[in-house]
């Protein structure tokens, strides 16, 4: 199966820390999104596995693309999500978001031992999906702790799936709620 791409976005945003927290460096935030026509949008399909494998280079190409936009940063922080059009259903996006689809994206950002946060729904053209994010090599770093709203306004259509990867340079301004701190992280389990 060939996964039919029919738009590319791609979100910045930028968040300058003032205050007290002035001298922290930008937060940015990345989100990267293919709009795919759904193949089997309006059918019950049992076997998903064709499309699970299909996915690879989605994530390939939206790896690439994440790392470029986050330059000059690095990737600290990730997750992914998708928004399905009213013609398909919620394990639509679920079979194109496991982890080879994923992979890519932690090769890209120089590894990562944490699993990837995610989110998924079934909705109209316009509507956000607000994807969770978390540090890449350990979960338990709560200043990374984080999401981004992303919304595509003429999409999805009902016979499509927008699939996305979320990325940030570093955690919350301001982050001061305690717990595992970034320059703590052993990296063994993608816990600690």
């Amino acid at each position: 199966m060939d996964l039919q791409v029919k738009a590319v976005h791609t979100f910045v945003e930028n968040h300058l820390p003032g205050g007290k927290y002035k001298d922290e460096q930008t937060l940015r935030k990345v989100a990267v999104v293919a709009v795919i026509k759904n193949p089997y949008a309006g059918q019950q399909v049992d076997d998903l596995s064709e499309m699970i494998d299909a996915s690879v280079p989605i994530g390939e190409q939206l790896a690439k693309l994440a790392v470029e936009t986050m330059a000059p940063y690095r990737i600290q922080s990730y997750g992914k999500g998708a928004l399905v059009g009213i013609a398909g259903e919620q394990e639509h996006a679920a079979a194109l978001l496991t982890s080879v689809f994923a992979e890519p994206l932690r090769k890209a950002a120089g590894g990562g031992k944490a699993w990837f946060q995610s989110f998924v729904k079934v909705a109209a053209a316009g509507t956000s999906v607000d994807v969770p994010m978390a540090h890449k090599d350990a979960l338990y770093v709560r200043s990374h702790y984080d999401g981004m709203t992303v919304a595509i306004p003429e999409g999805p259509k009902p016979d499509e799936v927008a699939v996305m990867f979320c990325v940030a340079n570093r955690g919350r301004i301001g982050a001061r709620v305690g717990g595992l701190q970034a320059d703590e992280i052993k990296g063994e389990d993608g816990l600690y």
